[in-house]
């Protein structure tokens, strides 16, 4: 009875790899990294790099070619565990993107590369990393939800705690791992519920909206809000977010801009998918979501910016603006409409990039003055011209300033909402854009600090240290091309819709 069954099934699985190529070659891009790095030990480093960065290469060459097999339909897959739609392509693209930079970067940090046993394995745990975050935006089951946030945490905790010489790194690692172990067991509780509710792990299964809505409403919308802990850990919105300004000063810097940027695109992927089956079902009146996250936006745009301004710190700093842009970035999804989707691919994709780049600034900076203070830029603007207008325009465009791609993306959000608002009239929308404008002008305080220091405070003159060219660059090329998708906004807007 069973060998027809397996036979359909065995068919079926064949038939759906085509559709996970990126993740077939990730796969074997980690393996291939991992033996190298066996083969020739602590000479790998620079070989393990070149293997790792022509991969990613590929892997997005591997995202192209799925959009047009895909042709902008969606599919279940490997029996309703995967969602493969072009939003997931997207999303991937851009996770692709800015892990290529990343990959780079690690080589380019002075602190980093200074670890005694090398970066060989820093690449291979980036790869499966990266495999995960994949994963996370394919995720519609509650299973493959669960292991794609493990991988994720599990190769997360290994790359904050990469360098564990000083024991405030040590104390960041440690962090992370206790508040992620405890978001997994909320989430995993949330799950074990839902499936007793409906007896079903799939979104998208039949029996899986029906189930809920014959139970308590309490019930259900309290196992939900437990899943979306899971998730809210990746994203760091509050009250989820007290872990983020510590681990991120306490991570190698490019481990920081990691964490600070792919793990938030691919939770936005993960957040859809579970909130579609719930948008999508007419009779669901259960948990008002719209309500619940127009609420958690608000309060984390409100959190994370008005603590920024108190910091003195860079890296601290970017943490707690960080934590502001996913709560705009959730303003986007309250619109539950395509509008919405395509503003949010474009803020994520231009927040990426900004985001990697301040962090390269701080970087090079960081080399210069041995420091992480906001005081010890004092007087390097007129010392390092390049780097510090490169610095300001990124930050112009993390602010939301005319004309940078950061404006775009806050502008594209903005009608996104308030098109939404013409159409329903919910004053969350409202309240949720006023909230966005007035943290916007907020944030310029914060982000202002930087420029100040390196422009307007005065210190002794001394002669510029020469500094190593790569970093400053790449954070060059990334200004440039903030600016350039500033000022045509189409070019980006068009390739991701």
């Amino acid at each position: 009875m069973l060998v027809p069954d397996i036979s359909a099934q065995l068919s079926s699985i064949l038939a759906d790899l085509k559709y996970i190529g990126p993740e077939i070659w990730l796969s074997l891009l980690f393996l291939v990294v991992l033996i190298t790095d066996l083969l020739f030990g602590r000479n790998s480093e620079n070989l393990c790099r070149i293997v790792a960065t022509a991969g990613i290469l590929f892997v997005l060459f591997q995202d192209y070619k799925l959009v047009a097999l895909l042709g902008g339909q969606g599919r279940l897959a490997f029996g309703r565990m995967l969602l493969e739609t072009e939003l997931s392509v997207i999303l991937r693209f851009i996770i692709d993107v800015g892990a290529f930079i990343l990959l780079l970067y690690f080589g380019w940090d002075e602190q980093l590369k200074s670890h005694p046993k090398k970066l060989s394995d820093l690449y291979s745990i980036s790869i499966a990393a990266i495999f995960g975050l994949h994963l996370m935006t394919l995720a519609a089951n509650l299973l493959s939800i669960y292991l794609a946030i493990e991988m994720v945490s599990i190769a997360s905790y290994l790359l904050v705690a990469y360098r564990s010489e000083n024991a405030f790194t040590a104390e960041a690692g440690l962090k992370y791992v206790l508040f992620g172990a405890a978001a997994s067991a909320v989430m995993l509780y949330g799950i074990s519920l839902l499936y007793g509710f409906t007896g079903s792990l799939g979104l998208f299964d039949a029996n899986f909206m029906p189930g809920l809505l014959n139970i308590n409403k309490a019930a259900a919308a309290f196992a939900v809000v437990l899943v979306l802990v899971g998730v809210g850990f990746k994203l760091s919105f509050v009250p989820i977010h007290f872990w983020v300004p510590d681990v991120y000063e306490g991570a190698s810097t490019p481990i920081t801009a990691f964490l600070s940027t792919l793990p938030k695109v691919a939770g936005f992927g993960l957040l859809i998918n579970i909130l579609t089956p719930f948008i999508i079902e007419p009779a669901w009146k259960t948990f008002n979501f719209g309500l619940f996250i127009s609420v958690i936006g608000i309060i984390t745009m409100i959190a994370g910016n008005f603590a920024a301004v108190m910091q003195k710190n860079v890296k601290r700093l970017l943490a707690y603006s960080s934590i502001g842009h996913t709560g705009f970035a959730l303003m986007a999804i309250v619109t539950f409409n395509a509008e919405g989707i395509k503003a949010l691919d474009f803020y994520l994709a231009v927040y990426m990039l900004a985001n990697i780049g301040a962090l390269m600034l701080v970087s090079y900076f960081t080399g210069i003055t041995q420091s992480e203070d906001i005081e010890s830029y004092k007087g390097l603007g007129l010392k390092y011209p390049a780097a510090s207008i490169a610095f300001v325009i990124i930050l112009i465009s993390l602010t939301g300033l005319p004309v940078s791609a950061g404006f775009s993306g806050k502008l594209f959000v903005f009608s996104a909402v308030y098109g939404a608002y013409t159409v329903n009239h919910n004053h969350w929308l409202l309240l949720l854009t006023i909230t966005g404008a007035i943290t916007t002008v907020v944030s310029l305080f914060y982000y202002i600090k930087i420029p100040l220091y390196l422009f307007l405070k005065r210190t002794e003159i001394a002669k510029p240290t020469p500094r190593p060219s790569n970093l400053l660059t790449a954070a060059i090329i990334i200004a440039v091309a903030l600016l350039a998708l500033g000022i045509f906004p189409n070019w980006l807007g068009s390739f991701l819709s």
